[in-house]
């Protein structure tokens, strides 16, 4: 099965400390990407389930978020499914990021998301996804959700940091659902710090649909050791009001990184308007301001085209 999204948008972007400039984007709102999926009833109710996703930049027609991502960078799996769950191996989303993307109002925005920019926008250093793991939910039906994922550190024998380990359990009762994520970090492709020996992260996320309004919350703490250690605390808060066939959506987030040196806050305030002009189609307007200590401010805003297929 072909599926897949393709996000594009014209932008004013001001990011902090640098140069206001005119662009064309790509993935503003959600990362633009092309899947395939299958799967293949083994009887029993067992299933061969593979999934290939690859992310698409719109604005140039390259592929990966950046030129640094394989073709498959979104996600490469293959495993089975059945009663006891899903059982996958590949290239698979941490629990982290799973949580970070659905316990907050815009979802897995980079442009435009506190959470995901604060999150993964430099602070976290295993990526969204992790190679070389195994990752395993229970059925989706299911009021509590478990999602635990691990994966080896195949480097030069004797230069091995360690395994990535992360377990997110989530509570889901009607309007209500909780979530609680811890993650370990020794290996990743993105550039370590010196002497990095790892990196530890907690997360809680909460969220209420109180049908005229959906609130969201999320707190976390992450903990870098390496040559100089690092301690970032996290909140978000967020909303999404439903009008008709659009939905207006606000967020507020804040990060203090404190070292030994210096310490750090990044606050970041976002607004957006998204009408949906069908059901895989909708147009949204969104900007951000962002303040961080000892540079100036940053802001952008966009106006967008999102196409799901």
């Amino acid at each position: 099965m072909l599926y897949g999204l393709i996000d594009a948008s014209g932008a004013r972007v001001k990011p902090v400390g640098g140069e206001r400039r005119w662009q064309l984007d790509s993935g503003d709102m959600t990362r633009s990407f092309l899947g395939l999926r299958g799967a293949e009833d083994l009887g029993g109710g067992l299933k061969a389930v593979w999934k290939l996703e690859s992310y698409v930049r719109a604005d140039t027609g390259n592929v990966g978020r950046n030129d640094g991502d394989a073709f498959w960078a979104r996600e490469a799996s293959v495993g089975l499914s059945g009663a006891f769950g899903t059982t996958v191996l590949g290239r698979n989303p941490s629990p982290l990021w799973l949580s970070t993307v659905a316990f907050n109002p815009f979802g897995e925005s980079i442009g435009f998301s506190p959470a995901v920019r604060q999150y993964f926008g430099g602070t976290i250093l295993g990526d969204t996804r992790w190679n070389n793991s195994i990752s395993y939910t229970n059925n989706p039906g299911d009021a509590l959700r478990i999602n635990f994922a691990t994966n080896t550190d195949e480097t030069t024998p004797g230069d091995s940091n360690g395994h990535n380990i992360g377990l997110g359990v989530s509570y889901i009762n009607g309007p209500l659902a909780v979530s609680v994520v811890g993650q370990r970090v020794k290996n990743s492709p993105l550039a370590l710090p010196a002497g990095f020996e790892q990196q530890t992260i907690v997360q809680v996320g909460v969220t209420y649909d109180f049908k005229f309004v959906r609130l969201y919350g999320q707190a976390g703490r992450i903990k870098t050791e390496g040559s100089i250690d690092a301690k970032t605390a996290l909140y978000q808060l967020g909303a999404a009001v439903p009008f008709g066939t659009s939905l207006v959506l606000v967020a507020y987030g804040r990060s203090r990184t404190t070292t030994p040196l210096q310490g750090i806050v990044d606050s970041q305030a976002s607004l957006a308007y998204d009408y949906f002009l069908s059901k895989n189609t909708d147009v949204y307007v969104a900007g951000l301001y962002e303040k961080r200590s000892f540079v100036s401010s940053g802001n952008s805003v966009a106006t967008g085209l999102r196409v799901r297929f």
